[in-house]
């Protein structure tokens, strides 16, 4: 067995050259099943949920996980995150309704999202969710009003703007007065003092989120001093003590596992490569609160406190690679700048193109996001000739590199010489946001989905569209 930057002992290794995954080999199960292809792993979903729970050994008080359903509901998927004993956060009406099909039971489950229709809420009241995460003013009355009217009282948590910044993508900062989510915290703290007295309100805790994959841990610190502020004030103003504070999610996972030769700007670099214990950072954070505890006696308000994460990309994206086929290969003159650079050995780009674009991959596109690529049946090979990669879809932006020339994602990807039509490549680390985003665009099928089980069986979780699926909801 060789040894490989990418490699992840028992998950991810080289077997006699072929990629294996949980000891399976990947290019059988191309084979059996086609391509686009994903395959996921249980055994190291329940790694990740465990790492995760190492937060309550730092904490002085109860933790609830709950895995960010929006990174991936696959139905396998989500009863996988159930057996391994997590609770669930989810975005819609519809995700509360798969995971209640999932077997998950209204105290596991959050529900967050800024433009909740009445029946999501009426769904969320009705099954007794631990809390509707509430994104304004306006939305609060709803649910309240909503509440009276089926003659139930929905646990309800508000969610703040914290204005913390963080070196992550622009299109991952949550915490900002600038993005959509969230009440400024003035108008929650009114709300409670508002609504404290309602008999269809239990506002029962305070919530923030610091955007994902994070490269630097002080955010939690900053984020949990906030938190435990309006703790503090709330029941200094009105004498109600919280039930929970929810620190949201976004660890971050390291996609690039070493690449550190990539030509990326030093910024992606940063935050693709960022990776730390979740639990360190949270030991961090808790101990700065536990200083001023001490000094105002302030422990009474941490009696009976709940500490609630809402993980997703840690959880799953490592979870899952995506096998895909070459289904094209050609040759182009490289453009005159590039030949007459002395580092350039090769005198024309040679284009593969896959079976997997952004229809599956979506934050390819629109994140410019890196997922390492390998051959899948000669793992063990030179990883060292360049290629210019691309998906099969009719759109210019489906491509392996940044077409806009901004340098975020590398140019070309190196694989072993002779790569040809019917070779199978693996993309890693894509359990996160990518099916989860998938369509139908240009008429292509959304891919199965393999799971891993943790006996080593792989198990066929989602089938792959067939023609009548593109057609379905026609008229």
């Amino acid at each position: 067995m060789t040894s490989h930057v990418w490699q992840i002992a028992g998950l991810l290794e080289d077997i006699d050259g072929r990629l294996h995954v949980d000891g399976n080999d990947a290019v059988t199960l191309a084979e059996k099943h086609g391509t686009p292809l994903f395959v996921f792993s249980e055994k190291r979903i329940r790694h990740n949920i465990d790492r995760l729970r190492k937060v309550q050994d730092v904490i002085g008080c109860p933790l609830k996980l709950c895995y960010a359903a929006k990174a991936m509901s696959t139905m396998g998927i989500l009863r996988a995150v159930r057996d391994a004993g997590c609770d669930l956060e989810v975005n819609s009406g519809g995700e509360l309704w798969k995971a209640l099909q999932a077997g998950f039971t209204g105290e596991q489950i959050n529900f967050n999202g800024n433009s909740k229709e009445v029946w999501e809420l009426e769904l969320a009241i009705t099954k007794d969710i631990y809390a509707i995460q509430v994104d304004s003013l306006y939305e609060l009355s709803l649910i309240e009003e909503t509440a009276k009217r089926i003659g139930k009282r929905a646990n309800v948590s508000l969610r703040l703007v914290p204005e913390i910044a963080s070196d992550t993508h622009s299109g991952l900062q949550t915490a900002l007065v600038t993005s959509k989510f969230g009440m400024m915290p003035d108008e929650a703290f009114a709300a409670f003092r508002e609504h404290r007295d309602s008999p269809h309100l239990d506002i029962c805790g305070i919530h923030l989120h610091v955007g994902s994959q994070n490269p630097d841990p002080i955010v939690y610190t900053q984020a949990l001093e906030m938190l435990f502020a309006g703790l503090k004030r709330i029941f200094s103003e009105t004498g109600t003590k919280l039930k929970h504070l929810n620190i949201g999610g976004g660890f971050p996972v390291d996609y690039l596992r070493g690449q550190s030769e990539l030509d990326l700007r030093d910024e992606n670099k940063q935050m693709l490569a960022a990776n730390f214990e979740p639990a360190t950072a949270l030991d961090s954070a808790w101990h700065a609160i536990r200083e001023s505890i001490g000094s105002e006696n302030a422990s009474q308000l941490f009696e009976d406190l709940t500490i609630l994460l809402e993980p997703g990309r840690s959880i799953i994206a490592d979870t899952a690679i995506c096998l895909t086929t070459v289904r094209n290969a050609k040759q182009r003159p490289k453009p005159e700048s590039e030949i007459q650079n002395p580092k350039s050995k090769i005198e024309k780009d040679h284009w593969l193109l896959t079976d997997a674009g952004f229809n599956i991959l979506l934050s390819m596109e629109t994140y410019k996001w890196y997922y390492h690529l390998i051959s899948a049946e000669r793992a063990d090979e030179p990883h060292d000739f360049p290629y210019k990669l691309a998906g099969p879809l009719c759109d210019g932006g489906d491509v392996y590199f940044d077409h806009e020339g901004q340098n975020r994602l590398p140019e070309y990807r190196l694989l072993p010489r002779d790569i040809n039509p019917g070779d199978v490549l693996a993309l890693l680390n894509c359990g996160a946001y990518s099916l989860a985003q998938a369509s139908q665009y240009n008429g292509r099928f959304l891919p199965p989905v393999m799971l891993i089980r943790e006996n080593g069986e792989a198990e066929l979780i989602r089938k792959r569209d067939d023609f009548k699926d593109l057609i379905n909801n026609d008229l």
